[in-house]
């Protein structure tokens, strides 16, 4: 039987609020505990003492703490790791688009962080470490792809805008699935070996069968022909926009940077029938799922 895990989840933002005090005071009934730390002021050798308690360590920072911090965390992983008699899980924060297939020298610039995480994590691979990691690309959170700010959907003034080309896919998954299929990875709830043996999900008693590997997961995989029929219910179909153009009257705005991406439609979609979770037979919500429950008709 599998010894239980100490689970370090990486988070960003103050908890000194009155609000986020009574999460903390929820967390901590269910026997979660804040380890109070600063990932942007706080030195790599302060926070290796505290990743070094840990068995599995996940990300879950998002690009708000600024650039270097995802390069950061990961040295500290791996160094934290070398330093432990037992194995490490470090899962960073990919939970994005596939950043392999975009490439270096995209126009959103914080992707190349994101290669140089993955760069650290597979030469780490080479090295008696003593880490296992594990990418998850997730695709676009669901509702992303619904906010008036990212310019696709515009239920208000009844318009929707495909990026690049009416074909072009882009793959969703919801937070809260993200979260779920997650600890069915960290937990191996739903993880065999070909010979249907479950597998430990104690990092320290054998390596996992998804170490050193990039997991594809889904809810939806959707063209924007295929949102247009979803989205019509509320709206009606106006044109192609350019982000392109746009980026190039305004190089600052980091929405257009990703409406670019996403635009060139590489590395943004994959189909479901390849995802770690449809392979499991663990479901997740569609974007029409969301789209009902979620979508205000104008």
């Amino acid at each position: 039987m599998a010894s239980p895990q100490n689970i370090l989840v990486i988070g960003a933002g103050s908890w000194a609020t009155n609000p986020k005090q009574k999460k903390i005071d929820s967390l901590q009934k269910l026997g979660i505990h804040v380890v109070p730390t600063d990932i942007i002021k706080d030195d790599e050798q302060t926070l290796s003492l505290i990743f070094a308690r840990y068995d599995t360590i996940i990300g879950c920072t998002g690009f708000v703490s600024g650039r270097g911090t995802q390069v950061k965390l990961t040295r500290t992983a791996i160094s934290s790791a070398t330093g432990r008699t037992t194995t490490t899980r470090y899962i960073p924060w990919q939970f994005g688009v596939d950043y392999d297939i975009i490439g270096r020298g995209s126009v959103q610039d914080v992707f190349d962080e994101q290669l140089d995480v993955r760069g650290m994590l597979r030469s780490s691979s080479q090295t008696d470490t003593n880490l296992q990691w594990t990418i998850i690309s997730t695709g676009m959170f669901t509702s992303f792809l619904f906010e008036p700010s990212f310019g696709v959907v515009d239920l208000e003034n009844a318009s929707i805008c495909a990026l690049g080309s009416w074909e072009n896919r882009v793959t969703l998954t919801t937070p809260a699935d993200i979260g779920r299929i997650t600890a069915e990875i960290v937990l191996g709830l739903n993880s065999s070996s070909s010979a249907g043996t479950t597998i430990s999900s104690d990092p320290s008693s054998s390596p996992s069968p998804d170490s050193g590997k990039v997991l594809f997961i889904g809810g939806d995989t959707i063209s924007y022909a295929e949102l247009a029929s979803l989205v019509e219910r509320e709206s009606s179909l106006l044109n192609v926009g350019d982000a392109q153009n746009a980026l190039g009257r305004d190089p600052g705005n980091a929405l257009l940077k990703y409406q670019v991406v996403f635009e060139q439609g590489q590395g943004v979609s994959w189909d479901l029938e390849g995802t770690w979770n449809w392979q499991r037979g663990i479901r997740a919500m569609t974007t029409a799922e969301w789209a009902e429950g979620n979508l205000t008709i104008v």
